[in-house]
């Protein structure tokens, strides 16, 4: 990864701010006509916005009820008048609930990166701006949480706290915080050592325009596209702790309730017991190559 380096002159002359900006609108405009010449980014893109969109729409798209049972019409396979995918072992349309299933399962994959983010960010870029004691407190105490498996740990703080959404979400967000925290004070400590930064000093400048100036937008970019490779870790731990009962309460439609509600009907129905795993598999796929697509578009050489 190549980091961007401005310059390092806070007070800088109108014409070197106007070359500063129009350098950054360069590297920006180059990162998006890379990510647009990237067919399998473009193609992910568009995937991940019809699945979002259609989840944010679902109220309004038409659906049956979600909730609706009937068992005289439980298991109805995939392509029956009326029931496009079927419905599932309670006779509820398996379409909606898919749907319907996007908004919750997407809000557990993204919800919890965001605030590791916001979280661990911070320490990671304090811990690496500071380094000594600093450095040693914060990276030490993460070091702890590294000494578990991500799933086991998810697992484990999930049956400490019970089962439901909310646990759901502290549970990820304690899990994806060291990672994040690492990968923060890693790229910081890079930036910490170039030659603006210690001239920034040299200046007078104060420790927070220091971080808020010269090492943010250096680091950010970086930061946020190893986050962006966490939201497909999220969906799927997220299913997995729902399938396993620790996480989503039924009767809400979750892909990993679902899968886990549907499993006895695999010897009657295999492909409509496998719709749930597949959306999951669809939507993590997608967000880890957009993922892959815009650290390769970001590192872009001047």
């Amino acid at each position: 990864m190549t980091f961007q380096t401005p310059s390092f002159d806070i007070a800088a002359p109108p014409t070197v701010k106007a070359t500063r900006a129009s350098a950054s609108r360069s590297y920006w405009q180059s990162v998006r006509r890379r990510l647009s010449r990237d067919p399998v980014t473009v193609i992910c893109g568009i995937v991940l916005v019809l699945i979002v969109a259609s989840s944010l729409a679902a109220p309004w798209l038409g659906l049956a009820d979600p909730y609706k049972t009937s068992m005289i019409r439980r298991l109805y396979p995939v392509g029956s008048p009326n029931y496009l995918l079927g419905t599932d072992e309670l006779g509820r349309d398996m379409l909606s609930r898919l749907v319907y299933g996007g908004r919750l399962s997407l809000f557990m994959g993204v919800t919890p990166v965001v605030l590791s983010l916001l979280i661990g960010g911070l320490l990671g870029i304090t811990a690496g701006f500071l380094g000594g004691r600093v450095n040693m407190l914060i990276m030490r105490t993460m070091d702890v949480f590294y000494a578990f498996p991500s799933v086991l740990l998810a697992i484990s703080l999930s049956g400490a706290m019970g089962a439901g959404a909310d646990n759901t979400l502290l549970a990820l967000t304690l899990v994806f915080i060291p990672p994040i925290c690492r990968v923060s004070e890693s790229v910081t400590t890079q930036v910490r050592g170039f030659d603006f930064v210690d001239a920034a000093k040299a200046s007078g400048a104060s420790t927070l325009t220091i971080v808020r100036v010269h090492v943010l937008g250096n680091v950010l970019g970086p930061i946020l596209v190893y986050a962006t490779s966490l939201i497909s870790v999220a969906i799927i731990l997220a299913a997995g702790l729902s399938f396993l009962g620790l996480g989503v309460k039924p009767p809400e439609p979750e892909w990993g309730l679902m899968l886990n509600t549907l499993r006895q009907a695999i010897y009657v129905n295999p492909v409509l017991a496998a719709l749930p795993g597949v959306m999951i598999f669809v939507t993590s796929i997608c967000f880890n190559l957009m993922s892959d697509g815009l650290r390769a578009a970001m590192d872009v050489k001047g």
